[in-house]
């Protein structure tokens, strides 16, 4: 994440997957509004695109027209050992001296799943 959020404040860009992760992350592990994070990609990217940027966000954080994936929570570092196996991206755009995680993956992506649960059982 660190990664990933450091070059798009460096460079305006971020890669697909790493925003597919970075909106996982910040929606479904830190349970952030999906409209926070798409209004900071708003500014900050310089290809962002008034209908994808928020129908992406909505995508990634399960909640909008084709939300059938809500359930779907990105590992980042899953995601980091599949497609970045030698740590080149994280290397290149994460500073040596990275700060321990804010969050417990494992809990977190649980405590999503829970919450969906719970929505689900309310609109059944």
């Amino acid at each position: 994440m660190d990664a990933a959020l450091t070059e798009l404040w460096h460079t305006g860009y971020m890669h697909n997957r790493a925003r597919m992760v970075a909106g996982s992350f910040l929606t479904k592990n830190l349970g952030i509004d999906w409209r926070h994070g798409e209004e900071w990609f708003w500014d900050s990217l310089v290809d962002a695109d008034p209908a994808s940027n928020p129908f992406n966000w909505q995508w990634v954080a399960g909640c909008g027209d084709d939300a059938a994936p809500y359930f779907r929570i990105f590992n980042p570092e899953l995601q980091a050992k599949k497609f970045d196996p030698d740590g080149e991206y994280v290397k290149r755009w994460t500073p040596p001296l990275a700060p321990p995680p804010i969050v417990d993956l494992k809990e977190s992506r649980q405590a999503a799943l829970d919450a969906y649960a719970d929505m689900k059982d309310v609109t059944s």
